[in-house]
């Protein structure tokens, strides 16, 4: 044998005595993916044997050794663990609880029509506040959140833990706690206490599940209307919204103009466009894939963590910036001094690895579901809001009908809850040109006349509209169709601003961070 072929050999027989996986199992998914200590992360990476289909083919071929030694996976011996740890979890109850603290919760006995045709029988909205609410109950504050944040904005005194917008509010900072009584509150739909598919139907006291009904922005929107009702606040002093919170501060404007006093959006938009509706679909295909979610019916075994995992992930990319990742990461690699890896390896894939297991158990996957949904269908142009307002007259019936004590045939839900795929492929056809844009009449930076109809009620409303030029997922060209549109529509009082690249490298992101720059704009606004 020759010296080559007898150090192959070694090499091999060296690589047969790694130290075994089961070692690792139980381990914190943190602690494999720490970012404090990449050195001793990587080499874990690389020192484990081989698991499932690289045992396989081991064993097949046990009497001929391979060329090179199989590659181990510890992002996937960590996937294994968590699953084989919830499944004993589970028989223990649903996990997890979604629930990141004590807030206050409005209760609402008086059923809610959504603009699909859902009913929600009654529902609760969690909600949290700061400041103090004037005698005429002028100087509310809505704050309108983004897709996965719960009524946390703000650490209070039942819940001291720092909120997503902490910086932002209290006495003296943009959002004046001083002047303003701030409310924030939870969507329905989602699953930080307010009523949402992991809630329970009280129809049969089971779980909603994806029996829980389609929503739009205005079906939250009009659930967080019931909460002020309640609380006896006739008029907002302030919508205030970033991303989702963006489109739902619009929405409110639209719905309500003579209850909102001033619209703030934020990185936000007035109807979804194809990239972002793009974006959110990858994320639910990838969720609704995974074994574990079992068309939602979940909540009492393992979750869907390794779909929300991949999804979170997807959603990260979205989030920040190139030019952030540039910076912060470059194409430095978690440990250079070992061989590369086919788990995470550079630093970007660890910091999205991390992201990813993170989040995975924080959030409801239903929830993920509905709301990501309720994103894609926004659209406040005068088109769609005449559909679904003739939608909404339709289904008006099945509402009253329910006030009045009759069941509903489940066969009358059936048109709005069930999709038939067709038998051929979608294929795209040739659109009709709008001669007006081929001659120049409308320039591409001019939004659609059906877009600024539908702007109209927020003629009278001042507005701030900010957006970042670094944003990938809700570009900045989408701030200015909102601005552009508001202007069009007669709206005088129209303050747009956009932070380029060189005062914010965070991407979308920028209104968690930016205290600055978004912080001040909104403080400027409000204060006027």
């Amino acid at each position: 044998m020759s010296a080559s072929r007898r150090l192959l050999f070694s090499v091999h027989a060296s690589a047969s005595k790694r130290p075994s996986i089961s070692a690792c199992v139980g381990r914190a998914p943190q602690k494999l993916f720490a970012f404090t200590r990449p050195h001793a992360t990587i080499r874990s990476i690389h020192q484990q044997t081989p698991r499932r289909g690289q045992a396989a083919a081991t064993d097949q071929n046990s009497t001929h050794e391979s060329t090179n030694p199989a590659l181990s996976f510890p992002c996937l011996d960590v996937v294994e663990t968590r699953s084989a740890t919830l499944s004993r979890r589970s028989l223990a109850g649903p996990e997890p609880s979604y629930t990141p603290g004590k807030h206050l919760n409005f209760h609402s006995t008086q059923p809610i029509l959504l603009d699909w045709g859902g009913i929600l029988p009654e529902f609760d909205i969690a909600y949290e506040t700061w400041g103090t609410l004037n005698a005429d109950r002028t100087n509310a504050v809505l704050l309108y959140t983004g897709l996965s944040a719960s009524s946390h904005a703000h650490s209070t005194e039942a819940n001291p833990q720092p909120g997503w917008w902490e910086k932002f509010i209290g006495p003296g900072k943009p959002v004046d706690t001083d002047k303003y009584f701030v409310i924030c509150t939870n969507v329905i739909g989602g699953c930080y206490g307010s009523t949402g598919p992991s809630s329970k139907d009280p129809a049969n006291g089971q779980r909603y599940a994806t029996r829980f009904p389609i929503l739009t922005m205005e079906d939250m929107v009009r659930a967080q209307f019931r909460l002020l009702d309640n609380l006896g606040i006739e008029k907002l002093y302030a919508s205030v919204g970033s991303s989702m919170g963006g489109m739902q501060s619009l929405a409110s404007g639209v719905l309500f103009p003579d209850r909102v006093g001033r619209v703030v959006s934020i990185s936000g938009c007035a109807r979804s466009h194809p990239q972002t509706i793009a974006m959110r679909h990858i994320q639910r295909q990838v969720l609704m894939t995974d074994p574990n979610w079992n068309r939602g019916f979940y909540y009492d075994s393992i979750p869907p963590h390794t779909g929300m995992k991949m999804a979170r992930e997807i959603a990260t990319v979205t989030y920040r910036s190139g030019p952030e990742w540039e910076q912060r990461f470059g194409r430095r690699r978690a440990d250079p001094s070992r061989p590369p890896a086919l788990c995470p390896d550079f630093l970007i894939e660890t910091y999205l690895d991390h992201a990813g297991e993170k989040w995975c158990l924080q959030y409801d996957a239903n929830s993920l579901l509905y709301v990501s949904k309720a994103m894609d269908l926004f659209d406040l142009g005068q088109e769609h809001r005449n559909m679904i307002n003739q939608v909404r007259q339709e289904n008006h019936p099945k509402l009253q009908a329910f006030l009045e004590g009759h069941a509903l045939d489940s066969g009358e839900n059936a048109d709005t809850c069930s999709l038939v795929l067709p038998e051929k492929p979608y294929e795209e056809k040739e659109q009709p040109v709008d001669e007006a844009s081929v001659n120049g009449e409308i320039s591409s930076n001019e939004p659609s006349p059906d877009l600024v109809a539908g702007l109209r009620p927020l003629a009278t409303t001042p507005a701030l509209v900010l957006g970042v030029a670094s944003d990938s997922l809700f570009p900045a060209w989408q701030q200015e169709e909102i601005a552009t549109a508001l202007r069009r529509a007669g709206n005088k009082n129209v303050t747009h601003i956009e932070l380029g690249k060189e005062k914010s490298l965070f991407g979308h992101d920028t209104f968690l961070l930016d205290l600055e720059n978004v912080g001040g704009a909104v403080k400027d606004f409000l204060g006027r």
